[in-house]
């Protein structure tokens, strides 16, 4: 499965996105505002999610606002991570 589709699944779950399917995100949708329209609260959940299932850390607000643009940027992010860079 794809880092993407597996981001969007967890999104979903996780968040309790009660009215959204995996399948209905697109990969470069903003996951706040006109996107998903997720808020404050959701972004620190998902800093949580990101470090407990993928290991990785997002350190600061510049990295989250990188990281948390869309679920292509967060699948981006958790690469680049996992391979150091």
């Amino acid at each position: 499965m794809p880092l993407t589709d597996e981001i969007k699944e967890i999104l979903v779950a996780d968040l309790h996105l009660e009215h959204v399917r995996p399948g209905d995100i697109a990969d470069q949708d903003p996951l706040f505002e006109e996107g998903l329209g997720l808020d404050s609260l959701d972004a620190v959940e998902i800093v949580v999610i990101v470090q407990k299932r993928f290991g990785v850390e997002i350190r600061d607000l510049d990295e989250g606002r990188e990281a948390l643009a869309s679920v292509a940027a967060l699948a981006d992010f958790i690469e680049r991570r996992r391979r150091g860079a």
